[in-house]
Order: structure tokens, then sequence, then C-alpha cells
């Protein structure tokens, strides 16, 4: 399993730790993932992802999963959320269209 966010993609940086003496230790920072079930209003399931935890408040503080997903690009999301929106679009024009 790969150290990925899969909404936004967010993977591992890497960067030096830097001691009083000037010394620089090569490290790697990776991202505060968590393993969390979320539930899709319009898809009536629950979806289970391995989100970061800044990624879990953005969702959040725009109201869910649903409402996170529709009103980012998908140009700055994953695959895997890309047709989990568009899945959620398609499921939201039928329910228009009845």
């Amino acid at each position: 399993m790969s150290r990925r966010c899969a909404i936004t993609g967010t993977g591992t940086q890497f960067g030096h730790k830097v001691s009083h003496s000037n010394h620089k230790t090569k490290t790697r920072f990776l991202p505060n993932l968590q393993h969390v079930s979320l539930i899709s209003d319009a898809l009536g399931v629950t979806i289970s992802l391995r989100v970061t935890a800044a990624t879990l408040r953005s969702i959040e503080h725009n109201g869910g999963l649903d409402s996170y997903l529709l009103n980012h690009s998908e140009r700055k999301m994953t695959l895997e959320a890309g047709r989990l929106k568009r899945q959620i679009k398609r499921k939201l024009a039928t329910k228009q269209a009845a």
C-alpha cells in the first residue's frame, strides 16, 4: 500500500533534518494518513478510504464527501476520487431527471 492520500494524492516528502551545528541528515516526511469510512449521501453507500488528516478536515468543512468532491477540481484529485465524483454527478443527474 502506497503512502498516498486517496483523494488529494498527497504523498511522502523528502528533506533534511538540520542540527545545531548545521549538519544535514536526509529524512522522509510521511503524510498523516487515516483509514476512514465516509458516507456518500448521493450514492447511499459507505466508502472506505485512506486520506490525510488535512483532507478529512476539508471534507468536514465542506459539508461531507459529496459536496467536497463536487466543489473541487478533478485535476487536483486522484483517479479514484475522479471516478467517485463522476458517479455522484451521474446519480444526482438521474435523481433530478426523475
